[in-house]
């Protein structure tokens, strides 16, 4: 008898990853070879109808999955980006065809400031917001602790958690009750590398950081969760990562591979509906069963 699902451990062939690198921050269009964000392959069913959502980081990676996803589920997608504006505008396309209203943004969430200003915008052409995913995120490698320089260490905390209070604690005041708060933490708060030291502590930080605002933020009708992700094929990857680990990126799963965005997108649709009403300060692993460092 066959089988209606597929074989996840085949879903996506097992990747050989050429040697191009790219700068820090990357971009979509020199990934190789190129991430699955769902453009084929995710089918919406309503599940977010008229909700409002801003996606930090929705430009590439988890969170154009996320912004596709979502607006293929009904929902009005607010997105920010860093300086990526190609893969920021594909992203717009993406969710415009799916016949939802998109704005991006582009920022520096290090600012206070500029992450209340997006909020503002949202509320300025929405009228409301309904979702908030944290998820935009800074990361490096180093050879040692003695290597990083301490702008670094003070950008690192500054984007990857800070912003996710400034986000927070500003979104709050403005939320729909039933609204939904996503952070994207990692793997890295629980099983760290020593060459990505301040990202690691960064998400560890966001772990903790949830389950706080999780019991806050309830006594609004506001729910908050996390993802931890395991090795994913985004631009941080080739971007920040010397080439050996990039050729075996992925390897030290059960699935011997890197999760595709489009894995990651169905955790952050089912923790923002209604199927997850009764699910608050929990931190949901998409590691594919990752074994070791």
């Amino acid at each position: 008898m066959n089988s209606v699902f597929i074989d996840p451990r085949t879903k996506y062939p097992t990747p050989t990853f050429p040697a191009d690198m790219q700068s820090i921050p990357g971009t979509e269009g020199e990934m190789n070879p190129q991430a699955d964000h769902g453009e084929q392959s995710y089918h919406g069913n309503k599940k977010l109808n008229g909700a409002v959502a801003i996606i930090t980081g929705g430009d590439s990676g988890i969170g154009r999955a996320i912004a596709v996803a979502y607006a293929r589920e009904g929902a009005h997608v607010v997105f920010t980006y860093l300086e990526e504006e190609k893969d920021a505008r594909e992203t717009e396309q993406l969710v415009r065809q799916c016949g939802v209203e998109v704005m991006s943004i582009k920022m520096n969430q290090a600012d206070r400031a500029a992450c209340e200003r997006v909020i503002d915008d949202c509320l300025e052409r929405f009228g409301r917001l309904d979702i908030l995913i944290n998820n935009a995120a800074f990361q490096k490698t180093y050879s040692s602790i003695e290597d990083i320089p301490d702008e670094e260490i003070d950008y690192t905390f500054r984007t990857n958690i800070e912003s996710f209070f400034f986000f927070s604690r500003y979104a709050l005041k403005f939320m729909s009750i039933g609204g939904s708060i996503i952070n994207t933490t990692s793997i890295q708060a629980f099983s760290p590398s020593a060459n990505l030291a301040p990202y690691a502590a960064t998400k560890a930080a966001i772990a903790n950081f949830t389950l706080s605002l999780a019991e806050e933020a309830i006594k609004k009708g506001i729910r908050v969760n996390a993802v931890a992700p395991g090795p994913v094929w985004t631009p941080l990857i080739p971007s920040t990562m010397p080439e050996e680990k990039v050729k075996s990126f992925g390897s030290n799963t059960l699935f011997e591979r890197p999760a595709q965005p489009a894995e990651l997108a169905p955790i952050y649709v089912f923790l923002a509906s209604e199927d997850a009403s009764y699910i608050s300060g929990e931190i949901y692993g998409v590691t594919g069963g990752r074994r070791q460092l």
